[in-house]
């Protein structure tokens, strides 16, 4: 914020360009990483300019991000494939905030597969400590020829929702010759 002669200016700290704007407008799930670790396949909701992530427990998991100023966010083009990396801010919404107040309920209603009404939702969220965290622009992206040509794929990561995998099923009794 500026003051000349008696005129205050809002300063927009937000760093943007055409690219991150159209692509966090289509945003419907993110990869976040938080101080260089793995990257986190997260579902998230664009609102004004930046994308909302829910984190905690019965909800999705990002280790180190409700408890951190800065991540990195990849997002994905119309192809399917990543179009650009950018640095966000990440701003943790406090319960009994305005912000709170505005967002968490937008959030709760676009949750899929939720149980009972968006209000619910939201108490669940305070009662349990999950984190309703704001990821705005906040450096340079990187696009094009900047990103990495390789494909970056990696095996598949422990997780506690992984299942072994049962012996397949047999109507009738199988006889060995």
């Amino acid at each position: 914020m500026r003051e000349d002669a008696g005129v205050t200016d809002e300063v927009d700290e937000r760093v943007t360009t055409p690219l991150v704007d159209e692509a966090v407008k289509k945003a419907a799930v993110c990869w976040v990483s938080v101080g260089g670790g793995p990257a986190y396949a997260l579902w998230c909701l664009p609102a004004d300019g930046a994308l909302l992530v829910v984190t905690g427990p019965g909800e999705q998991s990002a280790p180190g991000l409700a408890d951190t100023e800065a991540a990195d966010v990849t997002l994905r083009g119309d192809h399917g494939g990543r179009i650009v990396t950018w640095p966000a801010r990440v701003t943790r919404l406090r319960p009994g905030t305005e912000e709170w107040e505005t967002a968490a309920p937008l959030v709760a209603a676009k949750r899929l597969n939720a149980h009972g009404p968006a209000a619910d939702l939201v108490a669940r969220w305070v009662a349990e400590g999950c984190a309703v965290n704001r990821l705005a622009p906040a450096g340079t992206p990187v696009a094009g020829t900047g990103l990495p040509a390789e494909s970056l794929a990696e095996s598949p990561r422990e997780a506690p929702v992984v299942r072994a995998t049962r012996r397949p099923f047999r109507l009738h009794k199988v006889r060995r010759r």
